[in-house]
């Protein structure tokens, strides 16, 4: 199968600092794919560089999309800015710039499709909120339909289920097994172990540098997990401890 992405002895970092270093491998097309690791891994700075955000300081990434609007990236709740003064209709409504254009009036067909986004959600009724009004659940149901609206082929989520409860991650994932059967391109950051073995068949065990990427059952085995938390401990005294099974 041909690569959505293909990574060749990539280094990332920030002001010439590597995150992550010497990163080899290929994602194929129609991948669904856990990116996990102990907090410092470079999870984070992975998918922003995925997403086009951050120019590698060494080696190469090749991303094959038509172009930069097949790409949909859903970035951690913590960046939006939510004191914007914008409604759940007009976020959602900004997934179908890359086809009205930024200046483009929406016409009833891309009204019906805001309207089926948010009904996949389950916000029909929440079209008027605010949303600095919002639950985390809520938000993170937003940021769904927006990305339902961008129709990518390509889908990165960075923590999607972070801090939201525990049915609106259910009906989330709903949409990425869908997302997935329709053959696009799921690559999602997780610190849900249970979660990432029950959906996600394929694994990248990130610590700075790839310690297992493979099937998920034979990435995440205990052995792994504890070779991950060791590599960012040797960066970083106070990591975070990566969740056991």
């Amino acid at each position: 199968m041909a690569s959505a992405i293909r990574f060749d002895n990539l280094t990332l970092g920030y002001d010439r600092h590597p995150a992550v270093h010497h990163l080899t491998g290929t994602i194929p097309h129609g991948a669904l794919l856990a990116i996990v690791g102990p907090n410092g891994a470079g999870k984070s700075t992975l998918m922003k560089a995925m997403a086009g955000f951050i120019r590698p300081l060494g080696g190469r990434l090749e991303r094959n999309v038509k172009d930069r609007r097949d790409l949909a990236y859903l970035p951690q709740v913590v960046e939006i800015d939510r004191s914007f003064p914008i409604s759940v209709y007009e976020f959602v409504s900004m997934g179908a710039w890359n086809a009205v254009g930024l200046f483009g009036g929406i016409d009833r067909p891309t009204r019906l499709r805001i309207e089926h986004a948010l009904s996949a959600v389950g916000l029909e009724g929440f079209e008027s909120r605010a949303i600095g009004t919002l639950s985390g659940g809520q938000m993170q149901r937003t940021l769904f339909a927006r990305l339902l609206m961008q129709d990518a082929s390509m889908i990165l989520l960075d923590e999607p289920f972070n801090a939201i409860d525990q049915k609106t991650t259910e009906d989330l994932v709903v949409l990425i097994r869908r997302w997935h059967s329709e053959g696009r391109t799921v690559i999602a950051v997780l610190h849900d172990l249970p979660l990432v073995r029950a959906v996600f068949p394929e694994t990248l065990l990130l610590a700075r540098e790839t310690i297992a990427w493979g099937p998920t059952l034979v990435s995440l085995t205990q052995t792994n997990l504890d070779a991950a938390q060791r590599m960012v401990e040797a960066f970083d005294a106070d990591a975070h401890i990566c969740e056991r099974a």
